[in-house]
Order: structure tokens, then C-alpha cells, then sequence
């Protein structure tokens, strides 16, 4: 396949942050007096902003003050297990070093807020990669509509034939079918084979040097 510009999602894809998802959450519903999510749950929504994903969770209709307070409390509790537990998937760096010796453009597009996907990327040492990342603050309608995608492909006049979109949760694959990209599903984070498989996408890989056999 002829691509000439890779859009990554990064939690799940890029970096395993699932133990951060995990207790940042789990201590802000605590903290809220809100029922805990089980882990499988948390681990389904990783996918999309907290914005939305919060609201799934909760067992009970949350005021604006209360939604917001929240949100303010799950990042805090992010922010302090980043550095004990953020970590990146094997075989990445080898996989963003040989996609730029291929002359590849890279990009990110997460549901995270820019700013901290800006610090994850730079505490794992892969930032430079990347020629924008585009978190969910940077969007009106989160993952999986596709307007993160349509914002790269509009700003940098990307020709949607030569992008392709690699995620580790279906929700990545559905914004990269509905921008009429390529898609690639990764195996290795938040949702299993079978349910990528479902999405039909154009690539499956269970280790990221898969992907540079498949990019010609």
C-alpha cells in the first residue's frame, strides 16, 4: 500500500498508559462517591475523552459543577501516576525511526487534551516524530466522528488515499472508515482482536514492525 502519512492514536497505540487510565480513574469516582467502574469497563472507553467516556461510567446523572470537578480530579490523579507507570509499547521506537527513513509524515490524534498528549509524548522521547499532535480540545465532536481526521487532511492537505490511521480501539478504526482513510488495528492495547477484526480494517498487526512490511 502506497501511504505517505500515518495518523497514530496514542493511548493503547504509542504508549500504555492503562495502569494511569486505571487508578486515576478509579481514585476520582472514589473521591466522588461514585461507584467504581470494573477495570474492563475503563479499559473499553480509553478510546474517547473523558468528556464523554465519564458520562458512560457514572452510575448517576452528574451536575455541570460536580461533571467538572470530576474531570479536574481524574487529571490530577493522571498526572501523578504518568511517571511511575506511562510507559512505551515495545518495539515503537523502532517502528517511528524506520517510518522516517521512509520519508513517512507522522501525526497523533488522541482523545487526550494537547497539552498532555504534548507531555506524554516528550516524557517517552518520540515527540519529534510527529509533524502536529491534535488532542481533544483541538475538536468539537470527539472519536469516533471523524473531524480529527478531516482537521489534519484540511490543514496539511493530505490526500485521504495516502493516510493511513492506526488505533488499538474500534472507535479509531470507525473515525478512519468514515474519513475515508486507510485503517490499521493494533492488538496490543485497550480491545481485543475480535472486535478490530469486526471493523474490517485494512491492516491488523500484533507487533509494530508488522507495519512496515505492509507500508511499501
Amino acid at each position: 500500500m502506497k501511504i505517505e502519512y500515518v495518523i497514530f492514536d496514542f493511548d493503547g497505540t504509542l504508549g500504555d498508559s492503562k495502569e494511569c487510565g486505571f487508578k486515576a480513574t478509579e481514585e476520582a469516582f472514589k473521591k466522588m462517591s461514585l461507584a467504581i467502574p470494573k477495570k474492563e469497563t475503563i479499559e473499553y472507553y480509553m478510546g474517547i475523552p473523558i468528556e464523554k467516556s465519564f458520562k458512560e461510567m457514572s452510575n448517576r446523572a452528574l451536575s455541570s459543577v460536580e461533571f467538572d470537578e470530576l474531570l479536574g480530579l481524574f487529571r490530577t490523579y493522571y498526572k501523578e501516576y504518568e511517571e511511575q507507570y506511562l510507559v512505551i509499547f515495545p518495539g515503537i521506537k523502532e517502528l517511528l525511526v524506520g517510518l522516517k527513513a521512509r520519508k513517512i509524515v507522522m501525526f497523533v490524534l488522541s482523545s487526550k487534551k494537547t497539552d498532555v498528549l504534548q507531555r506524554n509524548l516528550e516524557s517517552l522521547e518520540i515527540d519529534a516524530y510527529f509533524e502536529e499532535v491534535v488532542g481533544s480540545d483541538k475538536v468539537s465532536n470527539y472519536k469516533p466522528d471523524p473531524e480529527g481526521i478531516h482537521y489534519l487532511l484540511k490543514k496539511h492537505q493530505l490526500d485521504p488515499a495516502k493516510v493511513l490511521m492506526v488505533g488499538d480501539a474500534i472507535f479509531d478504526l470507525q473515525m478512519g472508515r468514515a474519513a475515508k482513510v486507510e485503517t490499521c488495528g493494533v492488538t496490543w492495547g485497550s480491545h481485543a482482536k475480535e472486535e478490530l477484526a469486526k471493523e474490517q480494517p485494512n491492516v491488523l498487526i500484533d507487533e509494530p514492525k508488522e507495519l512496515l512490511s505492509w507500508i511499501i
